[in-house]
């Protein structure tokens, strides 16, 4: 503007004087926009420039914010190390309670110190990374890496994985134990290991299968010795004309004679399972009262199953245990007498094999036949 007004009030000039002007004023411009956008140089500082620097800096401002940065900082330092050692003592009880628990349950060893040392991994884990958190560090990269480890992992052995998961399936609910004589499939035999990721086996002809715990945990398995008692059947085949009466008073005889068979209902005891929430009985005057507490929800708890348990027998049907011999079938050849009778689990195999051999020894001494396939034929003379 000042141009301007300079070139519009001034009278006439020569070229040169004007292009003069117009240097001087853009001179003048580019030093004030300089002395704006750069400060003074250090050559250009003098004491007193420093000093009236220093003299009207805002010092109260400065301290009060770092006041503030540094009480911040301390305070989530001190609620680090206080959510630290509080959730580092809340894994240990956590972790002394399992493990009582597993010991109460009697859970396999080698099954409760890797879930008791994969569980208390993973809680400090996440304790730490929410410790990183209340400090004010970003956590979202380190959940982001582990959870993509995980992915990765997981996809790699997923055979594996899931053998695993049916192994700890299998020591926790207990379909069958060590001893117990199993069948899976076209497998029979006993169990002889349950391992984290196979179940071995022993057959009758002592051969040893391993099968895998996905499989036994998801399929059927038919556990023989699960039950106190077993029931035996024989099928005896009669000639026509036999008595009916003294084959069936010949086969009670031997059935009576053998102690290892059950003679009468009343004469099974089943040997059922202790409630295993039966609270134990303590004073509770010995006891703190918070204890008191737990004790008596514990004998709640016990008394709750206890009912439950007892209703759920009486709506089971009960078998009668009683020895029978009846007329099953009027076959082409025989009749065949069904024989049935309990005994324990242990004694299947023994008690079948010796009535079948005394039923065969001592049933023709009575007058009884045991006939064979008859077929009439008739010849025709042209």
């Amino acid at each position: 503007m000042r141009l301007l007004n300079i070139l519009l009030q001034a009278p006439a000039v020569n070229d040169s004087v004007a292009a003069n002007a117009v240097k001087d004023l853009t001179s003048s411009a580019k030093e004030k926009v300089d002395a704006i956008a750069h400060p003074d140089s250090i050559a250009a500082l003098s004491p007193d420039k420093v000093w009236g620097g220093i003299r009207d800096f805002d010092w109260s401002g400065v301290v009060t914010s770092l006041s503030s940065q540094l009480i911040s900082l301390g305070l989530r330092v001190l609620a680090a190390i206080l959510i630290f050692y509080v959730g580092k003592l809340i894994i240990n009880k956590l972790h002394s309670l399992l493990l009582a628990i597993f010991i109460k349950k009697d859970v396999d060893r080698s099954l409760s110190t890797f879930l008791l040392s994969f569980l208390k991994i993973t809680l400090l884990f996440l304790l730490i990374i929410t410790v990183i958190g209340v400090m004010g560090v970003e956590t979202s990269s380190f959940i982001a890496i582990f959870a993509s480890a995980g992915v990765a992992i997981g996809m790699a052995l997923s055979g594996t994985l899931q053998n695993f998961a049916g192994g700890v399936l299998i020591l926790l609910i207990k379909p069958y134990k060590v001893g117990d004589f199993i069948e899976f499939g076209s497998f029979k035999g006993t169990v002889k290991e349950i391992q984290i990721f196979h179940t071995i086996i022993i057959t009758p002809n002592n051969e040893r299968i391993i099968i895998p715990n996905g499989g036994l945990s998801t399929g059927t398995v038919n556990n023989y010795s699960a039950e106190g008692y077993r029931r035996i059947e024989w099928r005896v085949s009669l000639a026509y004309g036999d008595d009916v009466s003294t084959a069936r008073a010949a086969i009670m005889d031997i059935i009576n004679a053998d102690d290892r068979i059950v003679k009468r209902d009343s004469d099974v005891h089943e040997t059922e399972q202790e409630d295993e929430g039966k609270a134990e009985v303590i004073e509770e005057q010995k006891l703190s009262w918070w204890r008191r507490i737990f004790h008596r929800s514990r004998n709640k708890a016990a008394e709750w199953k206890a009912a439950q348990a007892e209703q759920i027998k009486q709506k089971m049907p009960r078998p009668d245990y009683t020895p029978t011999v009846q007329l099953e079938q009027l076959a082409d050849s025989a009749i065949v007498l069904l024989v049935r009778g309990w005994t324990e689990s242990a004694n299947y195999w023994p008690v079948l094999y010796d009535v079948n051999e005394r039923i065969y020894e001592q049933l023709p001494q009575q007058g009884l036949n045991f006939p064979f396939p008859q077929l009439d034929v008739r010849l025709q003379n042209n």
